[in-house]
């Protein structure tokens, strides 16, 4: 009778196989309970996250409202200041009586040709030339300032006076022009939520930029500027009431120069028309050869891409029948010839592919170029348009050709020739 064969190996006993269930199950329930108090545990902290988030935002849109209110406040204030100071530059100016009206009839000449200077200024690259138009400005500058040395000296007080109005004018326009600009931030600040497309993640968003001040400081600011406004207008007004003064009227004599100034100003317009139509013509021809070549430089390409599949055609005819056995591997004429249209092939398409290069070498120089006309171009518009408004500049001229009335006593400029700024200055040219 065979016996059973008992199959080698390590056995447990049933003790150690229902402890082994058993620890299986008890970490499952361990595993289960831990993973619960996670869960548990991160809801809550998205809860008190999400919470904190909203309160956050709200507390910094309830910061840039208050923010928002002290600017306009403080914009108020400046702009009423300045409001006075203009009336008080204005007041002060019209207590000059007959030494005004002397001064009057060489501000405006005055004015406008340093605004023509001026304009000119913006004149870029080969535009910004010294021409004869140039050179007759600053011949009239020195003109008129002969004429205002004789009158100087009768209102040097009251000039200097002006001058410290309108530095002070000035630092309130100054301080006006960054309180809208720090309000219009805000308000954009403001404007942004966590749906706003120009929100993202910055490089060291908390850094302390260089320059800032304390809301201390920046209170003081705007109270040192508007009290020393007030200072200055208060000393203006002492002097109004001291100035007395009458001098003889000083007659202008600029027609000479005001008329060749007109005329080189028409003639160098006249220039710049013929110069920026010469430069159009240019600019339209050169980029009509920009686009025949453009369209060559597609056929080149279209003749190179049709050459290899012929040159594709006579390589696969020449690999096969290198398979030729025996003596049949012969260089005959068909060998030869295979071999000839193969060289004919790679040179045209080598010279297909250097006719290729020149032309996007021509087409990269002449596109280039047309840049730099283009740029030309703008230069000379810009150049024309400012010619232009010069020309327009000078008409106010037109109305100071006859002198003025007594009562038309124009306020005195500073020695910059701006007389002052509107509440709504921005400082942009």
């Amino acid at each position: 009778m065979a016996t059973l064969g008992i199959k080698p190996g390590l056995r447990c006993t049933v003790s150690d196989w229902m402890n082994s269930n058993n620890e299986l199950s008890v970490t499952a329930e361990q595993r289960r309970h831990l993973s619960h108090e996670i869960r548990l545990e991160g809801r809550a902290l998205c809860n008190e996250t999400t919470n904190k988030t909203l309160w956050g935002e709200y507390d910094s849109n309830r910061q840039l409202n208050d923010r928002i209110g002290d600017i306009t406040l403080w914009k108020k204030s400046l702009e009423a200041c300045a409001e006075e100071l203009d009336k008080e530059m204005d007041a002060l100016t019209l207590a000059k009586e007959a030494a005004e009206r002397a001064l009057a009839a060489t501000v405006l000449p005055l004015e406008v040709t340093n605004e023509c200077l001026t304009l000119r200024e913006g004149r870029r690259g080969n535009e910004l030339v010294s021409d004869p138009v140039e050179a007759e400005l600053k011949k009239e500058v020195e003109v008129i300032n002969k004429a205002q040395q004789v009158l100087q000296e009768y209102i040097d007080q009251a000039f200097k006076q002006l001058c410290l109005l309108q530095e002070a004018r000035h630092q309130l326009t100054l301080d006006l022009q960054h309180k809208m600009e720090a309000l219009d931030v805000d308000l954009s600040c403001l404007s942004l939520s966590v749906t706003s497309s120009e929100i993202s993640l910055k490089p060291n968003p908390t850094r302390v930029p260089p320059g800032s001040t304390t809301p201390q400081q920046w209170v003081q600011f705007s109270h040192h500027n508007i009290t020393q406004a007030k200072e200055e207008m208060q000393a203006s007004l002492h002097l109004r009431e001291n100035i007395s003064i009458t001098i003889s009227q000083v007659q202008n004599e600029l027609e000479f120069q005001r008329i060749a100034t007109r005329f080189t100003f028409r003639k160098r317009i006249h220039q710049l028309e013929q110069a920026h139509q010469e430069l159009q013509w240019q600019i339209k021809t050169t980029q009509d050869e920009i686009n025949e070549l453009k369209e060559d430089i597609l056929r080149l390409e279209r003749d190179r891409q049709a050459k290899m599949a012929p040159l594709k055609l006579v390589h696969t005819r020449l690999e096969y029948r290198t398979r030729r056995p025996g003596m049949d591997l012969c260089r005959d004429e068909v060998q030869y010839g295979l071999v000839e249209e193969t060289k004919q092939l790679s040179s045209s398409i080598l010279a297909l592919k250097q006719k290729l290069a020149q032309a996007q070498d021509s087409l990269q120089a002449l596109q280039l170029h047309e840049a730099r006309m283009l740029e030309a171009l703008v230069h000379k518009q810009e150049a024309l348009s400012l010619e232009q408004q010069s020309m327009q500049t000078r008409q106010r001229l037109n109305s100071a050709q006859n002198g003025f009335e007594p009562s038309a006593v124009l306020p005195l400029t500073n020695s910059s020739g701006m007389h002052k700024l509107p509440l709504n200055y921005t400082g942009s040219a």
